[in-house]
């Protein structure tokens, strides 16, 4: 062994020497050279991790994503006549407002709000929103125990994109998963019921997302990797249940879109509610392509009307069931999710809007006036 290595490091000096004298350089004495050189040590386990920059980067990333975000997530922890929970939510501003769900907060007698400082401090509700199930709570604290978070955009969300979620799950305070967004302008059952067709409206403007979710992150704020808020996590659908009975995350989570949040919100500051543009329609979802021939339709694309509210802004404007609302402003829409998100990020109660409508076979448009939700 010791033979076989003198052999080397004397051909690589002979090497360096040529080398050396081609290039007139300066060498120093190969004697020198044999005394910097490491004797071989025989070494035991694993070899050397190898691990890329780019990974790296993005480690380093996230860690300062989080140092930097994190003092603006709230535990949350809720007393109710029937017992007690926990969420999560995010500093809104400097006020003292705290974004959060309805149903974090939902039938509460106390409310305490825990901050990463170690500051707390008792919550009073200031406005609810049970569209959307959001909640806009007002805490007194030091101003610099406020940290608000950005918020961000969430029309700009790409599928495929990555986001963080920040938040108390289990009553674990802090915790931090990291996923993807999913899909855009889903649709989930509000909280809140028509009372003339006796069914939960329509939530709009979901965003789906597989970073892990669960009991207790509710409220809690979904960023992008700018560290900006996208979203406030709500609900998961799981089919797998913990020994308490607590739904676990299966990776669809879904989360209500900042842009959402941002009409929301200031009008729960400032009002206690907030109106959701009205059209009184009911829609037929997962149409299939069989279902729509059978009806006359060559598509699926559009969102197919199968009650009209009687009274309602769609009845007074002419709407009738069977018609396929296939466009709303100009813009095509392929399925009612999309008609819905448009309406709530766009457009008020009171403002007019313009439908393009499939009705035995012929294209027409119905204007209308928008009415707010009862």
């Amino acid at each position: 062994m010791k033979n076989s290595f003198a052999r080397t490091v004397l051909f690589i000096t002979s090497l360096l020497v040529l080398t050396g004298l081609a290039c007139n350089i300066a060498l120093p004495n190969p004697s020198e050279m044999l005394e910097d050189v490491p004797a071989l040590v025989p070494t035991s386990g694993a070899p050397p991790i190898l691990i890329s920059q780019d990974l790296l980067s993005q480690q380093d990333a996230l860690i300062t994503l989080y140092q930097s975000v994190s003092p603006g997530v709230v535990s949350i922890s809720v007393a109710t006549e029937l017992g007690g929970g926990q969420g999560s939510g995010f500093v809104y501003d400097s006020d003292g407002h705290i974004v959060t769900n309805y149903h974090v907060v939902q039938d509460a007698t106390y409310i305490e709000v825990a901050f990463p400082s170690g500051d707390q401090a008792v919550g009073e509700v200031v406005g609810v929103d049970t569209d959307s199930d959001l909640a806009v709570i007002k805490v007194a604290v030091a101003p610099d125990v406020l940290v608000p978070m950005r918020l961000g955009d969430s029309d700009a969300l790409q599928i495929g994109q990555y986001v963080v979620a920040i938040g108390n799950p289990f009553g674990l305070s802090g915790s931090m998963s990291v996923g993807i967004v999913s899909s855009v302008g889903r649709s989930l059952e509000g909280l809140n019921e028509d009372p003339q067709a006796g069914r939960p409206f329509t939530a709009g403007d979901i965003i789906q997302t597989d970073a892990a979710i669960n009991p207790g992150n509710s409220g809690g704020p979904l960023l992008n990797l700018n560290g900006e808020v996208v979203g406030v996590n709500r609900a998961i659908r799981s089919f797998n249940f913990n020994d308490e009975g607590n739904t676990l995350n299966s990776g669809i989570g879904f989360a209500v879109s900042i842009n959402i949040v941002k009409r929301v919100v200031p009008s729960l500051i400032s009002e206690g509610s907030y109106d959701y543009p009205y059209l009184g329609v009911s829609s037929v979802s997962n149409l299939s392509l069989a279902e729509a021939q059978q009806r006359g339709l060559e598509s699926t694309n559009g969102a197919l009307i199968s009650e009209v509210v009687s009274g309602g802004p769609a009845d007074d404007a002419g709407v009738e069931p069977g018609d396929m609302i296939v466009g709303i402003d100009g813009r095509p829409i392929q399925n009612f999710d999309e008609m819905i998100a448009y309406l709530f990020t766009h457009k008020s109660p009171g403002d007019s809007v313009q439908l393009t409508i499939i009705r035995d076979g012929d294209e027409i448009t119905i204007d209308l006036v928008l009415g707010a939700r009862p």
